[in-house]
């Protein structure tokens, strides 16, 4: 019995020995064919313009084309949602922010955005601004604010998605305002809100920088911004925090991949794109939209990504949910 008990084991040792070899040379020529980073919102938009130039830049590092490819809908969760069941080999990835969180509070996706990501790297975080067209009655947040009370309900603003930063941040203002009623209506991206406010079918939008050519090009008028510090294209434009809204939002962006990555592809694609962030295309993307250059490494900003979880479902509860 013995005797077969071994020449049995022998098979299963060979067997996990080669699939050992196979996983290890795997590792060691990474890459070696295309990368796809998928981003899951509209062509066109400011974050598919700044991760458009980081992929031109860091493929250039990694000896392989990095396609993008755009899934936008559903808040973000259609493009993030669609990589999670794909092998967790390194040539698969996706962008997403915090706002995925939230969404995951608000609707019921079909994955779980803590556990079903890898997440490599933090590259910068997104301005939210609020807008309105040129030739709006509305002139300042006071006056949207004003119209609002008057009219529960009436004016309509979009943000980029269920859940978004534009979104948490707009009911945030809404709460701190003492319960204020607005419709919001998703959009697929900041390039889709502008069109929409730009065509007359919202009041308003709550969106990432996508405005700043247009508020330059006095198609739009920017009320207000939600950063720390008023923006230095718009030195004029004052900061929510500034008019007494209590309300400061960041929409961090980075880069993910399925869970179960090798912790050694995920270190070359971390080096890959940190070193692409110094890259003048990148830069250049970055500051056309004055969006600050951020860096968190893998490990702290897994950390940060599970915490944000957390954070997110409080925001939710308490400005959207009333819990």
């Amino acid at each position: 019995m013995r005797a077969v008990s071994k020449i049995r084991l022998i098979p299963a040792i060979l067997i996990t020995s080669l699939l050992f070899a196979a996983t290890a040379a795997q590792t060691s020529d990474f890459p070696n064919k295309p990368i796809t980073l998928v981003i899951p919102w509209a062509v066109g938009g400011s974050t598919d313009i700044i991760f458009r130039a980081l992929c031109e830049a860091a493929q250039e590092i990694v000896g392989h084309p990095i396609d993008v490819k755009n899934r936008p809908g559903d808040g973000g969760a259609v493009g993030v949602g669609s990589i999670v069941s794909e092998k967790p080999d390194g040539y698969t990835l996706v962008q997403a922010t915090n706002s995925l969180h939230r969404n995951s509070y608000l609707n019921k996706l079909s994955f779980d955005t803590v556990k079903d990501l890898t997440p490599i790297i933090l590259v910068g975080g997104h301005q939210i601004g609020v807008a309105v067209r040129s030739d709006s009655p509305f002139k300042s947040v006071k006056d949207i604010i004003d119209y609002a009370r008057a009219n529960p309900g009436k004016l309509t603003y979009m943000a980029s998605g269920v859940g978004s930063s534009g979104h948490m941040a707009w009911e945030e203002v809404a709460y701190n305002a003492g319960g204020l009623k607005f419709q919001h209506l998703p959009s697929k991206g900041d390039k889709d809100s502008s069109t929409a406010l730009l065509d007359g079918r919202v009041d308003m939008i709550v969106t990432p920088a996508g405005w700043i050519p247009l508020v330059q090009e006095g198609k739009l008028k920017l009320l207000c911004t939600f950063g720390e510090k008023r923006l230095k294209t718009f030195p004029e434009v004052p900061t929510a925090k500034e008019l007494g809204l209590n309300v400061v939002h960041e929409n961090p962006m980075g880069i993910f991949g399925p869970k179960g990555m090798d912790p050694k592809i995920v270190r070359i694609l971390h080096d890959s794109f940190r070193k692409a962030q110094s890259d003048h295309r990148f830069t250049a993307a970055m500051s056309m939209y004055e969006i600050p250059i951020e860096y968190m490494g893998t490990q702290d900003y897994t950390k940060y990504w599970s915490d944000a979880y957390v954070e997110g479902g409080k925001q939710v509860n308490k400005f959207i949910l009333g819990k």
